[in-house]
């Protein structure tokens, strides 16, 4: 998602006013301290560990073999072939009477001992099955004898009871990949959009690069990799987002959607209700791991170590670097409605409230007539300040509203009820802040450094098809159930301002209004056809979509440019996000190709095929960690750690990606009824563009027929118009069908059905039930 701006814009030895911060530390200290902050994190989930550590066995197991064991020991069987008479030997001798004791404490120690060697062994035989990565490079819908032996073993070794972290002690570590395959892949990359003279002398840096400094970084990774959970993920979240100093909103943050064409009830208070309600049960799942591990494909486990901080988790500032506070429960949510500030409980002594408990307690906010007092109505931008002011700022507020700004960062999670239709108040350091319209319509805006967005979208699928279908809602539009009047009121949380934050309030007031003024988000979704047809015309869904925006930057800006697709690593452990580079030889090609009059359409749909198939290449070599900029952006910390200057590795991390890509998964379409409630799916979310001169391009397959796609730019640039891309995107995916016999009767029906009916070819769509999708900037 956002994290394209965050790769673009991190330096790692300067601050935002471009002082020098030298990273000081020796690098063996550094990946020391990495290896220790992962055994950290594996001891802080102990008792994760206890309840699947001993995964794919279970305490209940060890019960049997101590059991199988005293059962043999009656018989007259010694199982042990004598050990535990040894170990009988080294317990104390209590006297005779106690001899039965030594007994049973001697079995308990030999059946501990059998027990976690037998654990143990799973555990390496199970890391040694997800290690292998062959079912992902085979063609879809077609598994090979060895990948169908693989899978039965890796259903045999997983054992019956999955839950969300039994997978986690047995992924394999992300592999370094090789810095020859890294810097050849690299060239190839950047080969389509440099001229000759610009690729020569990349080249010569490169050529350098494997001669004079690769080799000493390449080992200091390796190194690293054999003691820390992963080599890359800890230093990408503290480069890339935490000692990020720019705003978090539009450069980090990114919103998801409600449903495109519905609202569930009209009714704000109530919307808020059944939503907050769902998303606390999904954290109730969450806690005792009742959500199982996401399977790719249906068959390989996914990390699920970024599940750990969706709720209860703020993104506290400070100077040069930010830190992520996590607690281990909240019972109340922070809630901001007109200027004003509230601490509304979640729990009573009887557990989690109802819907229509929330409900009313959301409405007794709405129905409050105090007013707001002086600053308090804008102080959450200051959240959306430049890290270091916002640093200094809290300090104050730390001081002098110390309970308020408790309430609200040790929430669970940040609501905003707003009355407006383009609300800036959310408090962009929590993990999430849930936004509820005046009108039901709902928004998330989600800080990225703790998770990427699948773990955010698997949240908020389980939220939308809970809160309508499963909790719903009555037919005045209330949630069901009775209100509780005995509940206390809502807590509103009173600011003590000191005179000096009035003045960095506006400030950042007007920085936020300028920045989210700044930008040009366009929403559509693009239902002539979505993924069956796709998949009848036997490609890749996602690969085609990339080669669709190829067409239409090309379209757009008359050249090529670096692409940015965000794609995830949880194949192993504490893995993060790979970037596939889209823009390839190949895709250049069938652009040139498409834009060719000369050339006929078999033609074209030849180099397509060529370029969907390289596409799909670079996205398993991602996946399995064989991708490119992550290694590179791990071996350029390395040099700075070592102070040593790599004109090859500033070469790569000063490029700008004008145009960044990202696919929302859909997860759980199990839970939405697509074909007899098409409306009822989540129409995805978007991020802010990553070059002040480039695009933020997010699209979600809704269903089998429609998809939405999310665009922004800046309107600043003279070079971009995301109502422009849109067009050119409709336009490209068409054209892209019309290579089909069955894409050509697509496009003439298009044409056919005129400008009344909503649909107009080589134009934006109309959306024919009646109302265009919504196009916002601010909103979220």
């Amino acid at each position: 998602m956002a994290e394209a701006h965050q790769a673009v814009g991190f330096r790692p030895s300067l601050t935002s006013d471009g002082a020098e911060v030298e990273l000081s530390a020796p690098v063996l200290q550094e990946i020391y301290l990495s290896g220790l902050r992962s055994w950290k994190r594996h001891l802080s989930r102990f008792w994760n560990d206890f309840l699947t550590g001993v995964f794919p066995a279970s305490p209940l197991s060890w019960l049997f073999l101590f059991s199988a064991i005293q059962l043999a020991w009656f018989l007259q069987l010694d199982p042990s072939l004598g050990l535990m008479e040894k170990i009988k030997e080294l317990l104390p001798d209590w006297g005779g009477q106690h001899h039965r004791l030594r007994g049973i404490l001697a079995a308990a120690l030999f059946a501990s001992c059998l027990w976690g060697a037998l654990i143990f062994t799973l555990h390496v035989a199970l890391r040694l099955l997800l290690s292998y990565h062959g079912w992902l490079l085979e063609p879809h819908g077609a598994m090979s004898s060895p990948t169908k032996t693989w899978l039965a073993l890796v259903r045999i070794f997983s054992g019956r009871r999955l839950m969300l972290f039994s997978y986690q002690r047995s992924l394999p570590r992300q592999p370094v990949p090789s810095v020859q395959d890294t810097v050849r892949k690299y060239l190839e990359s950047v080969r389509p959009v440099l001229s000759h003279e610009d690729f020569d002398w990349t080249a010569a840096l490169a050529k350098e690069f494997l001669r004079l400094q690769a080799s000493l970084l390449q080992w200091h990774l390796r190194l690293k990799s054999w003691w820390a959970s992963n080599y890359v993920s800890d230093w990408w979240e503290e480069f890339v987002y935490l000692r990020s100093r720019n705003s978090l909103m539009v450069n980090s943050n990114y919103y998801m959607m409600d449903f495109l064409y519905v609202t569930p009830t009209p009714v704000q208070a109530a919307r808020a209700g059944n939503a907050v309600h769902a998303l606390l049960l999904y954290r109730h799942r969450l806690d005792r791991q009742e959500i199982l591990p996401t399977l790719l494909m249906g068959m390989r486990p996914l990390c699920s170590a970024q599940y750990e901080k969706i709720f209860n988790t703020t993104r506290i500032p400070g100077v040069q670097k930010d830190h992520i506070r996590h607690l281990g429960d909240s019972r109340h949510v922070a809630v901001f409605h007109r200027g004003r500030f509230f601490r509304v409980g979640t729990h009573s002594r009887s557990g989690l409230l109802p819907p229509r408990a929330l409900e009313q307690q959301f409405q007794r906010i709405l129905d409050d007539p105090s007013p707001a007092c002086p600053h308090e109505e804008h102080l959450a931008a200051l959240t959306a300040a430049p890290r270091d002011l916002w640093a200094q700022v809290r300090r104050s507020l730390k001081t002098q509203a110390e309970d308020a700004l408790e309430a609200v960062e040790g929430a669970a999670f940040f609501v905003s009820l707003d009355s407006e239709p383009q609300g800036l108040t959310r408090w962009f350091d929590k993990s999430f802040t849930l936004i509820v319209f005046s009108n039901g319509k709902l928004g998330l805006n989600v800080e990225h450094s703790w998770a990427d967005c699948p773990i955010s979208g698997h949240m908020w699928e389980f939220t939308l098809a809970t809160e309508c279908f499963q909790l719903g809602y009555s037919a005045d539009g209330h949630c069901k159930g009775h209100p509780d009047p005995s509940l206390p009121k809502p807590q509103r949380l009173h600011w003590d301002l000191p005179e000096k934050v009035h003045l960095s309030i506006s400030l950042a007031l007007r920085g936020a209004k300028t920045l989210s003024g700044d930008i040009d988000c366009h929403v559509f979704p693009f239902s002539h056809f979505g993924k069956s047809f796709i998949k009848r015309c036997h490609l890749s869904s996602d690969s085609f979509i990339q080669m669709a925006l190829q067409l239409a930057h090309f379209r757009d800006r008359g050249q090529f440019c670096l692409t940015y697709e965000s794609t995830m690593t949880r194949l192993f452990l504490e893995g993060r996000t790979e970037t596939v580079r889209s823009c390839t030889k190949e895709a250049c090609s069938f652009v040139n190709a498409m834009e060719d009059k000369g050339k006929t359409d078999p033609q074209c749909l030849a180099l397509l095929r060529l370029a969907v198939d390289k596409h799909q290449a670079l996205l398993k070599a991602a996946m399995s960690g064989q991708g490119v900029d992550r290694h590179l952006f791990a071996l350029y910390i390395v040099s700075q750690f070592l102070h040593l200057q790599s004109p090859f590795l500033d070469q790569v991390h000063s490029e700008q990606w004008q145009l960044a890509t990202s696919q929302i998964p859909v997860q759980q379409i199990h839970l939405f009824d697509v074909h007899n409630h098409p409306d009822y799916v989540s129409s995805g979310g978007g991020f802010g563009p990553v070059d002040d001169h480039g695009y933020g391009v997010s699209y979600i397959f809704m269903g089998d027929n429609t998809i939405t796609f999310h665009i922004s730019s800046k309107k600043s640039s003279t070079k971009t118009d995301s109502h422009r891309l849109g067009q050119h995107i409709e336009d490209a995916l068409l054209d892209m069908a019309s290579l089909f016999q069955e894409g050509k009767r697509l496009k003439q029906g298009c044409r056919g059905l005129g400008e009344d009916s909503g649909y107009r070819c080589g134009s934006l769509p109309c959306h024919s039930r009646g109302s265009r999708a919504p196009t916002t900037s601010t909103n979220f």
